[in-house]
């Protein structure tokens, strides 16, 4: 059975731990961490440095995703906190919000479990690569803003919320592809590629990209290849996959912390005058029609077909939005509510310069919202999943 949509490619269990500063707190005292352990980004092999990496995320306020050395690693962590298990990967979570818009999308897994099979969509068809139950969580750790660690001579107050993602899976590492998932995009109007930057070896990351070259063989000429970019294990890997798909990429989607990535510099989100030539240049060197840029402020298209996207992009942000003030538990009425509600001021005031500057790029804002238990997981996958509803629409 086709679908208008197919969501490919990895997927995981997600370990979401409720942020205890007590415990934090602890354990920076017991690992005898301080401020000068924090400058410079290292290797993750023990919970000492995964404590680290955390303290350096929170200090900063943004969000990352980081790879660690065995997931027996992950799972000792997070057995000190309060966790909940959900589905994890972009595939799975952007078909959840899918679901709720009243959308079924076609599926392409690399792990299975009887976790996974328990959270998947009931409506989706679905494929897995790995003929074998495998168990690779990754850790998602959810920072409020005004998150206070106090230790030693540490002493941090986070300036903005946020997300951090720990993994270390093989299943995502080698991404097996499935041949059979060709047979679900015969009729699909967007397929969604993702996943691939937790690959670790070149030769194969190309092995792979030619296997999915061979299903794309079946995706309608029409359809719209949508890739979202994500932390690359090796940075150089991201030209890997740019340069395979260069003759079907449609859409290149990335947030702000991957913009940030791809440009070695963070740029201000709300000067217009700065994105604009940030955007010039990432054009230059992907390969896609268009790249979507969304953020906690606003979303954009820019280049050739923008215009087309603008519902795409509003349905993006209106998902995510919607989920960053209710969670996993947000309804039809709440994103109907989102919908109505006006945008913040500066948010608009961005959107409006854009405008006036350039007729090659659709910039929606965000509308303006304070929950006072803010979730910051899976806002991409949000975004992706209300992307592609208006696609299939």
């Amino acid at each position: 059975m086709s679908q208008r949509i197919a969501l490919g490619f990895g997927n995981n269990v997600d370990l979401e731990i409720a942020w205890d500063a007590e415990t934090i707190n602890n354990l920076v005292a017991d690992y005898a961490i301080v401020a000068a352990d924090l400058a410079g980004e290292r290797a993750i092999t023990n919970e000492r440095e995964l404590l680290i990496s955390i303290l350096r995320f929170v200090q900063t306020g943004r969000g990352g995703e980081r790879f660690v050395a065995h997931s027996g690693l992950i799972e000792h962590f997070a057995s000190r906190f309060q966790r909940k298990i959900s589905l994890g990967g972009s595939p799975p979570r952007a078909a959840i919000a899918m679901g709720k818009l009243g959308h079924t999308a076609a599926l392409h897994l690399v792990s299975i479990n009887d976790e996974i099979r328990q959270l998947l969509p009931a409506a989706c068809p679905w494929v897995c690569s790995n003929r074998r139950d495998s168990h690779y969580p990754h850790l998602i750790v959810q920072y409020a803003r005004g998150a206070t660690i106090q230790a030693n001579d540490i002493h941090i107050v986070a300036p903005a919320a946020n997300r951090l993602i720990y993994h270390c899976n093989a299943d995502n590492i080698t991404m097996r592809l499935n041949a059979d998932f060709a047979d679900l995009l015969t009729n699909a109007r967007a397929l969604l590629v993702s996943g691939f930057n937790a690959m670790q070896s070149a030769d194969l990351l190309i092995a792979r990209l030619e296997n999915l070259s061979e299903m794309l063989q079946k995706l309608p000429a029409e359809a719209v290849l949508f890739c979202e970019d994500g932390g690359y294990f090796d940075a150089k890997f991201r030209r890997i996959l740019q340069t395979q798909l260069v003759s079907r990429l449609d859409v290149y989607s990335m947030n702000e912390d991957e913009l940030a990535e791809q440009l070695g510099a963070r740029i201000p989100l709300d000067d217009a005058q700065a994105i604009l030539p940030a955007l010039d240049w990432l054009q230059g060197r992907i390969p896609a029609k268009t790249l979507v840029l969304h953020t906690n402020r606003w979303a954009l298209a820019h280049g050739g077909g923008a215009k087309r996207y603008d519902s795409a992009l509003r349905a993006g942000v209106t998902v995510a939005t919607t989920r960053y003030c209710h969670g996993d538990d947000w309804t039809l009425v709440d994103y109907q509510a989102m919908q109505a509600r006006p945008p913040s001021p500066a948010n608009a005031h961005f959107a409006e310069a854009i405008h006036a500057s350039r007729d090659d790029t659709c910039c929606v804002p965000v509308a303006t919202v304070a929950p006072t238990y803010p979730t910051t997981i899976g806002l991409g996958d949000a975004f992706v999943g209300g992307f592609m509803t208006a696609l299939a629409d």
